[in-house]
């Protein structure tokens, strides 16, 4: 490979991570037609989805967790720093069994965060390291990459360097699996137990979560199969 590869789309790019976004494509569509169904579905306690929220939190006797509305679609999130829960306008507002689902996977997180569940301090931990990571190792893959053909010594340094920056990126991904499953099944559980919905309507919920759990796993593999193909262009090569 010649300097000029990094100016067009290397075809090994395509074949290490193509099918992996072609996965995180289907999974993007999938949950939206999930989510979009089951915001046909009235939930039949007539909550809303902050509404329920509060309910679990009040069931689980957290009362240091606020919960606000973020104008974003889909946006929702467990902030464990702040304590808050901010949900998008339709999970907020709603009361569909959407809404609920949603909602309630996000409580989720705030519960794990209540009992010191493991793999979200990990993945907490993790947070800064792979946020510089996520910013700056392609950046210094490529540019390493480009001094090493230049013949330039520092160059296969600072392209590793880049690597094990990508590397904390995919081991975050990797947490984060378990974590979000965790905050799904804790969802459909306390959603049952509390009453808020029954067990037809937790299989619609179900779909939901479900659909939403294939994009954190397009995401784990589309960051392995990028990190193996960064990979193999700094670790295969032969001064």
């Amino acid at each position: 490979m010649n300097i000029l590869a990094f100016f067009y789309i290397n075809p090994m790019y395509l074949i290490y991570v193509g099918p992996a976004i072609l996965l995180a494509i289907w999974a993007q569509m999938k949950v939206k037609s999930a989510y979009a169904e089951a915001g046909r579905y009235a939930a039949g306690s007539r909550l809303s989805g902050a509404e329920a929220a509060q309910r679990i939190l009040n069931y689980h006797g957290i009362t240091d967790v606020s919960i606000e509305p973020v104008k974003s679609f889909l946006g929702d999130h467990y902030d464990p720093r702040h304590k808050v829960l901010r949900l998008s306008p339709d999970v907020y507002q709603g009361r569909s069994l959407a809404s609920l689902g949603i909602a309630a996977h996000e409580v989720g997180h705030a519960i794990q965060d209540a009992t010191s569940y493991g793999p979200l301090a990990i993945r907490n931990g993790l947070v800064p390291m792979a946020s510089i990571g996520s910013q700056l190792s392609i950046g210094l893959i490529i540019v390493g990459l480009i001094l090493s053909y230049m013949a330039m010594s520092f160059g296969q340094a600072l392209a590793v360097i880049g690597l094990g920056l990508f590397g904390v990126v995919v081991l975050f991904q990797l947490v984060n699996l378990p974590v979000e499953f965790n905050a799904s099944r804790r969802a459909r559980q306390v959603l049952l137990s509390n009453g808020l919905v029954t067990p037809v309507e937790d299989k619609i919920v179900a779909k939901v979560l479900s659909a939403a759990a294939m994009t954190y796993v397009a995401a784990t593999i589309t960051a392995i199969m990028t990190m193996l193909y960064y990979a193999s262009l700094v670790l295969g090569r032969r001064d």
